[in-house]
């Protein structure tokens, strides 16, 4: 299981990648395996603000739906329309071309309450 170790991770499997004020959001390389084939992704609309903690996106696998959480607080800025062809682009390449959303965000301080790679790799059973 790949676990880059630059990003912040929340309790609810969400990752997050910084560049200056905005961050691109994505689920991890455990929780896409744990979906299995995904082949439905519903993206947050770009302009809407969310709280962290938020319901943002959902995606669906041949297995099971589940909830994509806002792991920051900010409007969104843009979305990975790819996804909406190819869903499948999250089990292949989670950090890379599967981010889901881009979020401007509004408190910075919320990165204090996220997990690093060896916090999150903790958190994984059989990681």
């Amino acid at each position: 299981m790949l676990i880059p170790q630059d990003l912040f991770y929340s309790k609810t499997h969400e990752w997050v990648s910084l560049d200056g004020d905005v961050a691109t959001v994505g689920i991890s390389d455990f929780a896409q395996s744990q979906l299995s084939d995904l082949t439905f992704v519903e993206l947050p609309d770009v302009g809407t603000d969310f709280s962290v903690g938020d319901e943002a996106a959902v995606v669906e696998s041949v297995k099971a739906a589940a909830d994509v959480y806002a792991p920051v607080s900010g409007e969104v800025v843009a979305v990975n329309a790819d996804l909406e062809e190819s869903p499948e682009l999250i089990n292949q390449d989670p950090y890379g071309k599967g981010w889901l959303f881009k979020i401007r965000i509004s408190e910075e301080s919320e990165l204090d309450a996220m997990l690093d790679a060896d916090s999150y790799e903790d958190l994984c059973p059989g990681a």
